[in-house]
C-alpha cells in the first residue's frame, strides 16, 4: 500500500453494548459478570455478556442455560431493546457531529470515512480520541476505536484492544501489523474455513498474503483470492452513508461433503440463531427466509419463504428452513458442499411488534 493517508476510516465498536448499559443503568451490577439475554433456565441464548462474565468463557449465541453452569453467580438480565435503540441513537447523533460519511452496521458499531470531515482535523487519531471522549461524557459507556486506511483494517483495530481501546494502523505499518495476525481475524473467516486454511499451513495472513494466486483459486475459487487481498491489507469498499442491508445470512461451507440430513438440519438450528440474534441487535427483521444449498457438484440454489409476519424466534426461522430442505432440495440424496439460512426484506421491525420476542 502507498504510505500517505489516501483515506482515513474510523470503526467504533461499543464495548459490551447491551451490558453496559445494564451495569450504567444498576449501579448495583457494577464489576459484577452480567449477561443480557434468555432463561438460563430455558432455551435462550447470549445475547451479551459483560467483561466480567467473558473471564469465564461466556459469549454471545452460548445456550444461557451453559452459560449460567460456567457462572452461576451471573447476573442474567433480559433485554431492554427500546433502551438499547435510545442508547444507539444518541450515538450515532454524536458521530454525525464529526462527519458526513457515516455507515452504521448495527445498534452499537459504524464506519466513519474522516478524510473530509466537519471540524476540518488532519490528524484522524485525534478524532477517534474525539468522538471515544464525546460518547462517554454524554452516554457513560466506552466505546472502542480503530483507525486505518481502509474499512477492513479499522474493523480489525477496532478489536485489537477492547474495551476502551483505540488502536492505529498507519499505511506504512499495514504489512508489518498483518505479517503474524491469525487468519481467524480476518472478518469472514470462521472456524471451518480458518481449519480448512490451516490444512495448507495457512495460519497467518502473512502465510495467506504470499501464497500463490493459482494455488488459492484452485482449493477456495474466488473467495481465496478475496482474503489473499485482506491478508495484503487490501479493501476496496467505500463507507456507504446511505447502506441499508436487504439480507443477512450465515453460510458455511463444510471440509467435506454430507449426506446426512439430521446433521444438516442440526447445522441449520446453529445458523437461526446467529441470524436470528443479530437482527435483533441490529434492530431489524424481515418475513423472507432464504436457504441456500450447494451440492457436491458445485450446483447451488436458493430457496425461500415468506411468512406473514416478521419471525418472533430461531426457533421459527429454523423450522422454516428445515422445511424448505426436506422438500425443496435434495438433501439426503445429494451430498451437500455448502449451507446456508438467511432473512431478506430486512426493515425495521413492525411498531406492533413485542419488544421482547419469545426467544428471550
Amino acid at each position: 500500500m502507498g504510505k500517505g493517508w489516501e483515506r482515513k476510516i474510523i470503526h467504533i465498536d461499543m464495548d459490551a453494548f447491551f451490558a453496559a448499559i445494564e451495569q450504567r443503568d444498576h449501579p448495583e451490577y457494577h464489576h459484577k459478570p452480567v449477561v443480557v439475554g434468555g432463561d438460563p433456565f430455558g432455551r435462550g441464548v447470549v445475547s451479551t455478556a459483560s467483561y466480567e462474565a467473558r473471564k469465564y468463557g461466556i459469549h454471545s449465541a452460548m445456550p444461557a442455560a451453559h452459560a449460567r453452569r460456567l457462572c452461576p453467580q451471573a447476573v442474567f438480565l433480559r433485554p431492554r431493546f427500546r433502551q438499547y435503540e435510545a442508547d444507539s441513537h444518541t450515538i450515532m447523533a454524536i458521530l454525525r457531529q464529526y462527519a458526513e460519511r457515516i455507515e452504521p452496521v448495527s445498534l452499537d458499531e459504524a464506519y466513519l470515512d474522516v478524510t473530509e470531515n466537519k471540524l476540518g482535523i488532519q490528524d484522524p487519531v485525534a478524532i477517534a480520541s474525539l468522538i471515544k471522549q464525546n460518547i462517554f461524557a454524554v452516554t457513560r459507556l466506552t466505546a472502542s476505536a480503530g483507525v486505518a486506511p481502509n474499512m477492513f483494517l479499522a474493523k480489525i483495530a477496532s478489536d485489537f484492544k477492547k474495551p476502551d481501546g483505540l488502536t492505529v494502523i498507519k499505511p506504512e505499518n499495514v504489512e508489518a501489523f498483518l505479517k503474524d495476525l491469525p487468519v481467524r481475524k480476518i472478518p469472514g473467516v470462521g472456524p471451518v474455513t480458518e481449519k480448512e486454511l490451516a490444512r495448507y499451513h495457512l495460519l497467518t495472513c502473512g502465510d495467506l498474503a504470499g501464497a500463490p494466486v493459482s494455488f488459492l483459486l484452485d482449493k477456495f475459487g474466488k473467495t481465496g483470492i478475496m482474503l489473499r487481498e485482506r491478508a495484503q491489507g487490501f479493501d476496496p469498499g467505500e463507507v456507504n452513508p446511505h447502506a441499508e442491508p436487504k439480507q443477512y445470512s450465515v453460510e458455511e461451507t463444510f471440509p467435506k461433503d454430507i449426506l446426512d440430513v439430521r446433521w444438516l438440519e442440526a447445522k441449520l438450528k446453529e445458523y437461526a440463531d446467529e441470524v436470528f440474534l443479530n437482527l435483533q441487535q441490529s434492530g431489524r427483521m424481515g418475513k423472507t427466509i432464504v436457504l441456500k444449498v450447494k451440492y457436491f457438484d458445485f450446483e447451488s440454489i436458493t430457496r425461500s419463504k415468506t411468512l406473514a409476519r416478521d419471525p418472533d424466534s430461531s426457533d421459527e426461522i429454523c423450522r422454516v428452513a428445515c422445511d424448505l430442505l426436506e422438500k425443496k432440495t435434495q438433501a439426503g440424496k445429494k451430498a451437500v458442499r455448502l449451507l446456508g439460512v438467511g432473512i431478506s426484506g430486512l426493515r425495521m421491525p413492525e411498531e406492533d411488534r413485542p419488544v421482547q420476542p419469545d426467544l428471550f
